[in-house]
């Protein structure tokens, strides 16, 4: 009953007697945000402004986006405490992402308080909006200016460390990571960060001694050919991380560094169960290759690995160049003709179909592609060819008999074009074009025609008469 009293209340314009009301239901429903907002709303009414700031800060921690709460707060603290007045207008115009604007109320506010814990606070919240907005040196220098201060934390170490890496300054990445390590800040991540950025860095020795990482010790130790060691290590910790993907590629690395390029590949193949689609193992795998001395399956699983990154272009020219070497793998053929298509290189694409279905003449995507292509340019002699390649692997498919029609229909062979559309109407009731194919067939019975050569047989045949 109490919200119901408490709406009368509330609508007699008694607020007093509402407001208790509103409180006991608060007490038995703390997380319901319609009371807090009755209660945040008519403690204003009622000039309570700090209970009023109390009820629309809690309605906040379960609705971090309620632009009313953010409103009410601004006007009960513009006058009182202008820090917290433009913390909370900065937070409205976050929620509307309007980030500009946020930086400069959070600015503002910075000009209101000298407490130390609000203005590491406001600060890592300008560099964070500086991060959004793309402005990666402002967002430095705001982290840098936290770091002024005692209540700074291990995070803005690990921002700062990661925004000098996207400038690339790895050096200054190192140099931060260190500058926190000194100042206590010791955690796993801190430390695996930057033993990471070491090895990077060419600096193997500090990396193996800062990390506590057992595999990548190992890693180190390769890198400071120490490689017996770092073998006997890794035999070591078999049993233990065995079903990982980094020993794996640890010991892929140890047999590649040993000359073993065989069972390099069977750690790469082990590697691969455990990380799937990970562009390492076409590079590992590339590299391999290179050292066996077969360019083959070096310029292969280099193109996949560009593909994987995203250098379309790149993979392209690996896959030609594999090409070159051997032009009948039809796997390769088929990336190739994919690839070149999705490029916007037809005609080179088509030239890569046109193999695919001599090389697997069973191929229906080879055979359509290049059926689809010769109509296009008028070869209608070579689309009749892939069609009745394609008719007899599947003498079922709708599709392909119409088109079979339409192309004999071309070539002006009356009695086989007729034949064809009857199979197609045999099977395509209540298909929007039966009626039309039934009207076109009568047609063909009535008139008569001869055989043509096609587009691409007349222009030969020109060319032939005027040798």
């Amino acid at each position: 009953m109490s919200i119901q009293l408490a709406e009368q209340f509330e609508e007699n314009e008694q607020y007093q007697e509402a407001y208790e009301e509103y409180k006991k239901s608060y007490e038995k429903s703390p997380k319901d945000l319609s009371i807090l907002e009755r209660l945040g709303h008519i403690a204003m009414v009622l000039d309570k402004k700090d209970e009023a700031a109390e009820y629309y800060s809690k309605i906040l921690e379960f609705d971090a986006t309620n632009p009313t709460a953010y409103e009410q707060l601004m006007d009960i603290y513009i006058s009182t405490d202008k820090y917290k007045y433009y913390i909370y207008r900065g937070n409205r115009h976050s929620i509307e992402h309007q980030l500009e604007h946020a930086i400069n109320d959070y600015k503002k506010a910075l000009a209101h308080t000298q407490d130390e814990k609000q203005i590491v606070m406001t600060r890592f919240t300008i560099a964070t909006l500086y991060e959004q907005t793309n402005s990666p040196m402002k967002a430095i220098d705001e982290y840098l200016k936290v770091l002024e201060y005692e209540e700074s934390h291990e995070e803005i170490f690990l921002k700062l460390a990661n925004l000098y890496l996207k400038e690339d300054a790895q050096t200054s990445a190192i140099d931060i990571l260190e500058r926190g390590i000194k100042k206590g800040y010791t955690s796993s991540k801190m430390k695996e960060t930057l033993s990471q950025l070491y090895l990077k860095n060419g600096q193997a020795d500090k990396a193996k001694e800062l990390t506590d990482d057992e595999l990548f010790k190992v890693k180190c130790m390769f890198e400071l050919d120490e490689i017996k060691e770092g073998y006997s290590e890794l035999i070591k910790l078999k049993e233990k991380y065995k079903n990982k993907a980094q020993y794996h590629a640890l010991l892929a690395q140890y047999y590649y560094l040993t000359e073993d390029y065989d069972k390099a590949l069977l750690a790469v193949s082990e590697y691969d169960k455990y990380e799937k689609n990970s562009p390492l193992i076409y590079q590992m795998r590339a590299m391999i290759y290179e050292n066996k001395n077969d360019d083959f399956n070096a310029h292969v699983n280099w193109g996949k690995y560009n593909l994987m990154r995203g250098n379309k272009d790149v993979a392209i020219n690996e896959f030609l160049n594999a090409d070159r070497i051997n032009g009948k793998d039809a796997d390769l053929t088929a990336n190739l003709a994919a690839l070149l298509e999705e490029s916007g290189d037809r005609v080179h694409a088509m030239e890569f179909y046109e193999k695919l279905s001599q090389l697997e003449p069973n191929n229906k995507i080879a055979l359509g592609k290049v059926s689809d292509f010769r109509e296009s340019i008028g070869d209608y002699r070579t689309q009749l060819d892939c069609l009745e390649k394609l008719y007899e692997l599947d003498n079922k498919n709708t599709v392909v008999i119409k088109k079979l029609a339409e192309t004999y229909e071309r070539l002006r062979n009356k009695p086989a074009a007729i034949e064809f559309y009857n199979k197609y109407i045999e099977r395509a009731r209540g298909l929007d074009d039966y009626e039309k194919v039934k009207a076109k067939i009568a047609k063909l019975e009535n008139t008569s025609m001869e055989e043509d050569q096609g587009l691409l047989d007349k222009i030969m045949s020109f060319f032939s008469k005027n040798k």
